[in-house]
């Protein structure tokens, strides 16, 4: 089941070598002229009850979703500065929730949330849910409940071009790598590479920028945001071709104990893939490759 899991991973940074570049703009056009996010999400549902939510008491009293989101990452979580429209596999995944729940994109406020905030955000209940490459872990679990995961990707490094004798962690010892503060990635390095100094930043596209510049020597997250980082400046970035570090599961991070809430989007995720797989093939999809909709850990 593990080696399964890591193909999928290849699968994707195959597919996703080839796409994000032009996932980058925002909404696409689909066949009949449309707008691409209509044709993958579904039209919000009508007349849903969820028993028990407080979360959805509270969207309901509200009238609109508030969702936590990423948007410096191109093909996940995009914010195009100047069309201000958003895109990528999150933002749609976090669209397919709430039109589940019967609200549609004139009814979402998107709030970028950084890492290390992202629990205190749902605890606080400054957002309803939380849909930004957040990976599932025991720790976060103590706070917060995961529905999902929706996606499965491992641990990478983006370095500068002609770098290529980089691969491993091992190799950057006496370096400095960097990654978003409070994040999996940043974590694993300090608690297994102490050789590697670290560099930390609330945003991945501050750390990409410092590579850059020369100022750190590598980037770590997952490998599907890093992909999307090399997509935008090949001439200088390159992610190394060497097997991901870490397995890493996204889930759905909402309120602790909301069960019902949590039981209702996994039902989303059973679904049999089809609109999830439209959402991959629409964002990081177009080479063909297929990737599996994850299962579902029912915890």
């Amino acid at each position: 089941m593990r080696t399964k899991k890591f193909l999928a991973v290849g699968a994707l940074v195959a597919a996703a070598a080839l796409t994000l570049t032009a996932c980058n703009g925002g909404s696409t056009p689909d066949a009949s002229g449309g707008d691409a996010t209509e044709s993958v999400i579904p039209q919000p549902a009508e007349n849903v009850q969820i028993e028990g939510s407080p979360t959805f008491d509270e969207i309901q009293e509200r009238g609109k979703v508030v969702i936590g989101v990423k948007e410096d990452q191109p093909g996940l979580g995009y914010l195009d500065n100047v069309t201000k429209e958003r895109s990528g596999f999150d933002v749609d995944i976090a669209r397919w929730i709430a039109s589940s729940l019967g609200y549609g994109e004139d009814k979402i406020e998107y709030k970028a949330i950084a890492s290390a905030n992202r629990e205190q955000a749902i605890v606080n209940g400054d957002i309803d849910y939380y849909v930004g490459t957040y990976s599932i872990n025991d720790k976060r679990k103590q706070d917060i409940d995961f529905a999902g995961p929706y996606f499965i990707t491992g641990q990478g490094l983006l370095i500068q071009q002609g770098s290529a004798d980089v691969q491993t962690l091992e190799e950057l010892d006496g370096k400095t790598v960097c990654s978003a503060t409070g994040s999996t990635p940043i974590q694993n390095i300090k608690e297994n590479y102490p050789k590697i100094k670290t560099q930390e930043f609330d945003l991945y596209s501050a750390c990409v920028e410092n590579l850059v510049n020369g100022q750190v020597d590598a980037v770590t997250t997952d490998q599907a945001i890093l992909i999307g980082y090399a997509a935008q400046d090949p001439e200088n970035l390159m992610v190394t071709t060497g097997p991901v570090f870490t397995e890493e599961k996204y889930g759905v991070g909402l309120a602790k104990g909301d069960d019902a809430l949590r039981a209702h989007i996994n039902t989303l995720f059973t679904d049999g893939g089809t609109t999830w797989t439209k959402i991959f093939e629409k964002n990081l999809g177009s080479s063909g490759i297929t990737v599996d909709q994850p299962q579902v850990d029912a915890y």
